[in-house]
């Protein structure tokens, strides 16, 4: 395991007052492990709490769930794993597909903020190195019932050895250069963007052409030709033109254009 001086417990306190104030947050809570960050705030909906603008750090997460049903642990204090309850309130359901979308948008944003890396999108929730397509970080948007509050899971890869990757297409800021990236700072950063992206989205009721444009420009799968993988097992060939006011993303095929909701993308070019 790679020793690392970074990896000091994150200050809770620090973290509250900052994400409370300025960020725009309800309460934040840091807890040194658990199982999965979304599914605890999954259970708060259910207890009958709400969970609107709610963070939830963990130190250590040992079965954090990606799409699909996948699950994956973190390596203690090396990674940020978070949820974060998003309202509905205001914001029109054809919009919710975009919550995702401009988490994805705040982590681009954060981590360069912090950090300089530069990182882009993979349709639908992942972050990945410009330039050579690894992934530094995963997102997962689930809607809690009874009450309809957005669940929005965060993973971000910060000081992570090759040695300590979970697969080869993996990567962490610390691959990329970003030795002494620190934990706290991304964690703020990440939610002052977030905050300011759904504040946008909430406003403007939906997508409006500012949004479509900085997603499209931090793209890596706009203007690609992709595979998707839908439910069903059913593929889709062709270039990725656009992303549609709902967040879908719009495929040529060739002979027709095809939206997809849902689904696996494999770049089939360099990106």
């Amino acid at each position: 395991m790679t020793a690392d001086r970074t990896r000091h417990p994150l200050d809770e306190a620090a973290l509250r007052a900052a994400a409370t104030g300025p960020a725009g947050w309800r309460t934040l809570d840091v807890v040194a492990e658990t199982g999965s960050t979304n599914a605890d705030l999954v259970a708060r909906v259910a207890a009958g709490q709400d969970i609107a603008w709610n963070v939830l750090v963990a130190e250590s997460q040992i079965a954090g769930r990606g799409r699909n049903g996948r699950t994956w642990s973190a390596v203690p204090r090396a990674q940020i794993s978070m949820s974060v309850g998003v309202p509905t309130a205001g914001l029109p359901a054809a919009a919710w597909g975009w919550v995702p979308l401009i988490t994805g948008l705040a982590v681009v944003d954060a981590v360069a903020e912090v950090t300089g890396v530069d990182v882009g999108l993979k349709w639908p929730n992942d972050v990945l190195a410009v330039h050579d397509g690894r992934k530094l970080a995963g997102i997962l948007a689930e809607v809690a019932s009874p009450a309809a509050a957005i669940v929005v899971g965060v993973g971000v890869n910060v000081s992570l050895g090759t040695d300590e990757l979970p697969e080869s297409t993996a990567t962490s800021l610390r691959v990329l250069g970003a030795d002494d990236a620190d934990r706290g700072e991304l964690v703020l950063a990440l939610l002052r963007q977030l905050r300011r992206r759904v504040d946008g989205l909430t406003a403007a009721g939906g997508a409006d052409a500012g949004l479509v444009a900085d997603y499209v420009g931090r793209s890596l799968t706009i203007s690609s030709r992709v595979r998707a993988t839908l439910p069903g097992e059913r593929e889709v060939v062709g270039e990725a033109v656009s992303i549609d006011d709902q967040g879908r993303l719009r495929i040529d095929t060739g002979g027709e254009v095809t939206v997809v909701s849902a689904g696996d993308i494999v770049h089939l070019r360099p990106v």
